[in-house]
């Protein structure tokens, strides 16, 4: 029999090693859950968010993000603002109109100091203001983005714009045609069907809007800067990392995205290097990732003049440089 002693010995020897078992079974901290959704179907402009995941990245920093694709039937920002995810990849005009209406969003930091729109021409065209009368096939969204800009700067008219139907025959037939063109995707069906052609970024032109952002809600802002911190800081990494060596994520891509091959990841890859959309402009010098006053100024006031946003939303509401400001990761 043992003794009072002796009993209280044991339990105690009991519990610590309960307490022990259960310490070893439990991790110190969880990693906290993260969704984010992308704007589009995988491809290699989406390969900085893969490639954090890939790497372990994201882990790294305490994270396990989930990365969804979005697509033509995937509102982002009603998902957002409902819960569904915490973060999206974003579009400067789309968050603006959403402070306008009201709607608790912000960017928190940004992939690209440029956004990937342009034109597509035939090869005998040198310069975007040589398309002055001549027909331009656009999609409808065009109309409240990147038009008005277009016909402000080079004097263009609304009946040089006919309806651009995601089908390239059109173009491919009729040589004194331009269109609508994101530099990885309308070029590279060109050269695959054996026509020259040349792409014009309007960024390089002095479009104002950044590209490929990251979007969150400022409530999560506000309560939780910690997470966002290192969502911003891992994606930013990541995008340094998959443009060194784009493997990993590449494999992600093409699994989320079967119809995403070897080649036209190549492709994008190599376009956004020659463009410099991570690493030019302020990037430069002040780091990836990083977003200053002045741009979002600029397009703030691109829409107002062009009847795109009221004079009156504060715009500031629209972004936040907290999170990219001092990251100075260098590209």
């Amino acid at each position: 029999m043992l003794h009072t002693s002796s009993l209280k010995s044991f339990f105690s020897r009991s519990v610590l090693a309960s307490i022990a078992a259960l310490t070893l079974a439990t991790p110190a901290h969880a990693d906290d859950k993260v969704t984010f959704l992308t704007s589009w179907f995988a491809q290699a402009e989406h390969g900085g968010f893969y490639q954090a995941v890939a790497k372990g990245i994201y882990k790294k920093y305490g994270l396990d993000v989930t990365v969804k694709m979005g697509g033509p039937q995937v509102n982002g920002m009603q998902l957002l603002t409902a819960g569904q995810a915490d973060f999206i990849m974003g579009y400067d005009f789309q968050v603006l109109n959403s402070i306008e209406k009201g709607l608790p969003v912000v960017t928190v930091g940004t992939s690209f100091q440029k956004d990937l729109q342009g034109i597509m021409t035939h090869d005998d065209v040198k310069s975007l203001a040589e398309l002055k009368g001549k027909t331009i096939l656009a999609g409808t969204t065009a109309h409240t983005s990147w038009i008005p800009w277009i016909k402000a700067k080079y004097g263009f008219t609304d009946s040089q714009f006919r309806t651009y139907t995601f089908n390239l025959q059109p173009f491919f037939a009729d040589p004194t045609l331009s269109q609508q063109a994101y530099p990885s995707s309308e070029p590279f069906q060109a050269m695959k069907n054996n026509v020259k052609a040349n792409f014009f970024l309007f960024a390089d032109e002095g479009y104002p809007p950044y590209g490929t952002t990251i979007v969150s809600t400022q409530k999560l802002v506000a309560e939780k800067p910690d997470l966002v911190a290192r969502f911003v800081k891992a994606s930013i990494e990541g995008w340094k990392s998959y443009l060194a060596d784009p493997a990993a994520a590449n494999e992600l891509i093409k699994k989320d995205n079967p119809k995403m091959d070897d080649e036209q990841i190549a492709y994008g890859i190599k376009r956004m290097k020659e463009l410099k959309v991570f690493d030019g402009g302020d990037a430069a010098k002040l780091g990836a990732g990083i977003m200053t006053d002045a741009r979002w100024e600029a397009t703030y006031k691109f829409m107002v003049g062009a009847g795109l946003l009221k004079a009156d939303t504060d715009w500031k509401k629209a972004y936040t440089t907290q999170f990219v400001k001092d990251l100075k990761i260098m590209p």
